[in-house]
């Protein structure tokens, strides 16, 4: 679990720089959405920094996963909480959302979204990227998470639900699902209790309640103040606001409510939100960066620079509010005899969730054609024989979907 496993960690020893320059080079070669960051965030703190072991990270993206927000932005505040206190998780957030915001907000003021064949080539070569960094992390997840009959069954569970009922609902009742079948076939396992110690995340719960209480007044008290002020901020921080903390999965799936929240109300077109959707996924980061590019084209002020940072900071904040005040609560629980049993069944599910979504939304988007299936087989060979870092893995396979683009 997390706080047996996180030795290598002290949130009150590491340097902020640390931090900061990790996520931020993440931020600059993370492709391919959540599921890929996943796999990225694997690579580095699991294998490469050895801040926690395999477990324990499940453990983390099984909650992440189960709570509303951006799942692969709250992972990573949650290990810079965890490597560094609360600075650290702000630092973390900001390193990994910055290059994304920036450049999304740039298309926005500037030259819009990427066009012609060249650029569409490029965007296919990112979407193989991503099929090999995600392949990469259920290969060392299953092997670590599910590798009894037991847990197989259950991670296989997960996908047929995941692939049957579709969506957020399909997700949360595969961890709920799995968590039930976890209590009834994972008790004795030989699995030692997790020892308490230092590690844990640094949140008491007192400050966890407290950030639960600011998500739910964040949440009520907007709609009424932008109505009985009629002011602009208010408004747009609640539209954006309310479009993050009533998402599961994160990602694609918060689009429909931000088209809602932007485009019926007359802030921004159409077709400029269907054009910066384009640009989001030609770049790294968060998908949920786009709100940057939403803010600054707002039609009314405040938009352009002050837009794009309300946007920015309203979509991420109740996600950030809930991973932080439930980390002191589910770190107590998990320490139960039934909760432990129930997490290994968890696990089991999210190997099987990120099973479900290599096949679609990632292999279906990407391998188009037998050329495809070679690039992708050859950045997973990259990965997991040549022990490659997952930054390198981007360079050739977009290079290869630009020049198969224009064959």
């Amino acid at each position: 679990m997390i706080a047996a496993s996180t030795r290598h960690a002290s949130s009150a020893s590491a340097p902020l720089r640390e931090i900061f320059l990790a996520f931020l080079r993440l931020g600059v070669t993370s492709f391919g959405g959540p599921i890929a960051h996943l796999g990225y965030f694997r690579t580095e703190f699991v294998e490469r920094r050895r801040w926690l072991d395999e477990t324990a990270y499940a453990d983390l993206v099984a909650l992440c996963q189960f709570l509303p927000g951006p799942a692969s932005s709250q992972v990573g505040f949650s290990l810079g909480l965890l490597r560094g206190g609360l600075a650290g998780a702000l630092a973390a957030w900001v390193a990994f959302t910055l290059p994304s915001a920036a450049l999304l907000f740039a298309g926005a003021i500037g030259s819009g979204a990427l066009t012609g064949p060249l650029a569409a080539g490029l965007l296919h070569g990112l979407k193989l990227v991503a099929v090999a960094v995600v392949a990469q992390a259920i290969w060392g997840m299953a092997r670590a998470l599910a590798p009894d009959r037991e847990r197989a069954a259950i991670a296989l569970g997960a996908i047929a639900i995941v692939v049957f009922a579709g969506g957020s609902v399909g997700q949360i009742a595969a961890i709920l699902l799995g968590a039930l079948a976890g209590l009834w076939l994972c008790r004795d396992d030989g699995d030692p209790a997790p020892a308490a110690g230092p590690a844990r995340f640094p949140v008491s719960r007192a400050s966890g309640a407290a950030a639960l209480a600011l998500f739910a007044a964040l949440l009520l008290a907007p709609p009424l103040l932008a109505r009985w002020t009629g002011d602009a901020a208010v408004g747009l921080f609640d539209a954006f606001y309310r479009s993050g903390a009533l998402v599961f999965g994160g990602g694609h799936v918060v689009l429909p409510l931000l088209r809602a929240a932007v485009v019926q109300p007359g802030w921004v077109t159409d077709a400029a939100f269907l054009s910066g959707y384009g640009l989001a996924q030609a770049v790294p980061g968060p998908l949920f960066a786009f709100a940057a590019y939403l803010g600054a084209l707002a039609g009314q002020a405040p938009n352009a620079l002050t837009g794009a940072a309300i946007g920015l900071a309203a979509i991420f904040l109740p996600g950030l509010l809930l991973v932080y005040g439930t980390l002191p609560f589910w770190d107590a629980l998990r320490r139960r005899p039934a909760a432990r049993a129930a997490m290994r069944g968890t696990n089991a599910a999210v190997v099987g969730i990120l099973g479900a979504a290599l096949y679609s939304p990632v292999w279906t988007s990407a391998v188009l054609a037998p050329r495809d299936f070679l690039l992708a087989l050859a950045g997973f060979l990259l990965l997991t024989v040549w022990k490659l870092p997952s930054w390198t893995v981007v360079l050739p396979l977009a290079a290869g979907g630009m020049l198969a683009e224009s064959l």
